[in-house]
């Protein structure tokens, strides 16, 4: 349906996430695939949605001058926001045991911004869901993480994977953002970006 809307465009996807090219296919979109390899830093003073904002916009940039007038890059990035802090993908194996840790017994926020870049328009917005875990034991912590080994991942897991399955008792927003990218708000910017 979108796709039909798109045949005059070329869609650029600037993520190596199977999760998020999963979600692409899954919406039936003609798409390329194109990575840079960008240094994720930003200022210290930046909290929440500014840091995802900061750095969706940070792989947007790396592509100016490269887009073709029909092209649409869209970029993103997703951090776990609790306790006042940003939790991304984790160290090491005591960093990510320390992290799902900290989130046992709490409710934290999945925020991610998605940024949509052509050759005269720039566009980011963002979403949050509220994540709540029941009580996490240090045995299934531990099962998880030599299991499923979640070091690629903000905040050390991921929601369709067993630790969701037995340790998140509710959600508050869009599932698909805590999987990676908001994609019922994908869906409605690309058609009203068209507008």
């Amino acid at each position: 349906m979108l796709n039909e809307k798109l045949k005059e465009f070329h869609l650029i996807l600037a993520s190596g996430s199977p999760r998020r090219q999963q979600f692409f296919k899954d919406l039936d979109l003609d798409f390329e695939i194109r990575l840079k390899e960008i240094e994720e830093l930003y200022p210290e003073h930046m909290k929440a949605e500014e840091i995802t904002n900061f750095l969706a916009q940070l792989k947007a940039n790396a592509f100016e001058g490269e887009l073709k007038a029909n092209d649409i890059l869209i970029t993103s990035d997703t951090i776990v926001w609790h306790q006042n802090q940003c939790l991304g993908k984790p160290k090491d194996y005591d960093d990510a045991f320390q992290m799902l840790q900290s989130l046992s017994n709490a409710t934290h926020e999945v925020i991610t911004s998605v940024c949509f870049k052509t050759v005269d328009k720039t566009e980011t917005f963002f979403e949050v869901t509220k994540v709540t875990f029941q009580t996490l034991s240090a045995a299934e912590i531990r099962y998880y993480l030599d299991h499923y080994k979640p070091f690629d991942k903000a905040g050390s897991y991921a929601i369709q994977e067993w630790i969701g399955y037995v340790g998140i008792s509710k959600i508050e927003g869009s599932y698909t953002n805590v999987v990676g990218m908001p994609m019922h708000a994908v869906y409605e910017k690309l058609n009203s970006f068209l507008a």
